[in-house]
């Protein structure tokens, strides 16, 4: 039986669909073949080989590195080796291939750097096995003067972005003049590009995606418009807000028509929020937050009615508007990590500190450290460190957690920090594990 009929029968039973043999056995024996190989082309039939590879391998130390990461020692900072080593302009050896592929048909968030890391070779495999097709759409990092006309989705994204940030207007007229025969999910893919340099000379063509036939295009087309005080949608979400928010009272919207659902407003709730409630917080997240005042005086405001449905429309407006005012005004209300990504990354750092020194050790802290990505300079690094200290006097089951994102996360540049010569064992798994990246970086170098 094919690999396929053994995982219908193992998930449907025997029972139902009875099987002549030890199904185990069969399906042990199908995995030992399939990581084998697969049969070579028939005889007389010359089987192509892989082109000459075009970029240089990783170094010797960078390469073991990887394979001890591969099996299984640090296996968490894997994204960062691939990032690093993508960033270098080198190729992962060809004997890892196989292991990274495999993690990539798994893990979407690593595929963007095994475009560049996976080499003629990789793109060699991919071919030939479906399971690691995905990688022919991801940007291989190669420039070409005609990407754009002739490139894989993956190259042309990057293109495109690349050219955003030179040339914003540029790169939306490129868009603009393939965008009818754009795939529906290149179309989803490209319209997210223009979040960099975003102005309102591109609310035009924004408004027209509003009315494509692909629903992610429409969303992003929204989220961007949201950006836009000026924007058409802006406007008419302003006017939705002037009905449903009152002088003294608040007035949910009894319904979630169709040009509600045109600028953005999904009108199914998740599961635990009413409809009225739902609408409400996607019309106060979608309006200028401008309308309401100064941020830190609004969030003083009592609210008489549907007061936690108005904060958490507040909350999703910032985050969706990019607001930095108010995102720094609901942090103080609400911490959560989504609000920190909007802030500078210095002020973002900054903030973060002050709410590990004055937290005490639970899950909320480590969602908003969670959000805070690397690398964690002196002021938060130093922070966290304190926190380690403290809490492994007192707490030492509760630190697992707190220690990883520490490890993982810390500038490696600070591996030298006096704290970190403390005798105590979860301060030096956070110190060993800051050592092995600085030397994982320094052999990509």
């Amino acid at each position: 039986m094919s690999w396929e009929d053994l995982v219908s029968t193992a998930l449907v039973g025997t029972d139902r669909r009875p099987y002549g043999a030890d199904l185990l056995a069969d399906a042990a024996v199908e995995v030992v073949r399939r990581r084998a190989g697969r049969r070579p082309a028939a005889p007389g039939h010359e089987a192509d080989v892989a082109p000459e590879e075009e970029r240089e391998a990783v170094g010797r130390a960078a390469a073991r590195r990887l394979v001890r990461i591969l099996a299984g020692q640090y296996i968490r900072v894997l994204p960062e080796w691939l990032a690093a080593a993508a960033a270098s302009g080198r190729r992962a050896p060809s004997y890892a291939l196989p292991d990274l592929l495999e993690r990539g048909r798994r893990d979407r968030s690593m595929r963007a750097h095994l475009g560049v890391l996976a080499g003629e070779r990789g793109r060699w495999l991919a071919r030939r096995n479906p399971d690691w097709a995905y990688l022919l759409e991801e940007p291989t990092g190669e420039p070409g003067g005609q990407v754009w006309e002739l490139g894989k989705a993956g190259d042309r994204r990057a293109h495109l972005a690349l050219l955003r940030a030179t040339d914003p207007a540029r790169a939306r007229r490129l868009l603009q003049e393939t965008w009818e025969v754009e795939t529906p999910d290149d179309r989803a893919d490209f319209v997210g590009v223009l979040a960099d340099g975003l102005t309102m000379d591109d609310e035009p063509f924004l408004e027209a995606a509003l009315d494509d036939r692909r629903r992610e295009v429409r969303q992003q087309a929204a989220n961007l418009l949201t950006r836009l005080p000026g924007s058409r949608l802006a406007r008419r979400m302003a006017e939705r807000l002037s009905r449903v928010i009152g002088t003294d009272q608040v007035n949910p919207p009894e319904e979630c028509d169709k040009s509600m659902e045109r600028d953005g407003i999904r009108a199914k709730p998740p599961r635990g929020i009413g409809e009225k409630a739902w609408w409400l917080q996607q019309v106060i997240a979608r309006a200028p937050l401008a309308r309401w005042g100064d941020p830190d005086d609004v969030v003083r405001r009592r609210i008489p009615d549907w007061e936690d449905e108005v904060r958490a429309g507040w909350v999703r407006g910032a985050v969706l508007q990019q607001d930095a005012a108010w995102a720094r005004a609901m942090f103080a209300w609400d911490p959560i990590a989504d609000l920190l990504a909007v802030l500078p990354p210095g002020e973002r750092q900054h903030l973060a500190a002050d709410f590990v020194k004055n937290r005490e050790m639970d899950s909320q802290l480590i969602m908003v450290l969670g959000g805070v990505p690397a690398p964690w300079h002196d002021t938060l690094a130093a922070a966290v460190l304190r926190k380690i200290v403290q809490v492994a006097a007192t707490q030492p089951w509760n630190l697992g957690e707190l220690g990883r994102l520490a490890a993982e996360r810390i500038d490696p540049a600070l591996c030298d920090l006096p704290v970190l010569a403390r005798p105590d064992p979860n301060v030096q798994e956070v110190a060993a594990l800051l050592r092995f990246r600085a030397d994982m970086l320094e052999e990509l170098e």
